[in-house]
């Protein structure tokens, strides 16, 4: 299905030079660049908050977790 949408001809100077800045072929592909762009960047944000939930959940049942690296550090030495 194709749709038709009204834009100024500064906007579409604007799309089809960062279009072309950017190696593609139409506005069309850079819009999917973009679309595809964001939804990995939701996907990201998702994922932090996810984590973020996580390490509160954890800090809920177990309280502060001290860190580990100067263990660590001390294993190697010896």
């Amino acid at each position: 299905m194709s749709r038709s949408l009204t834009i100024s001809d500064e906007l579409y100077q604007h799309l089809e030079t960062t279009a072309k800045a950017r190696g593609l072929d139409s506005i069309e592909n850079l819009i999917a660049e973009l679309i595809q762009r964001e939804t990995v960047l939701i996907q990201h944000r998702e994922a932090i908050d996810r984590i973020n939930q996580r390490r509160e959940q954890l800090f809920e049942r177990y309280g502060e977790m001290l860190d580990s690296t100067d263990l660590i550090r001390e294993d190697r030495d010896r």
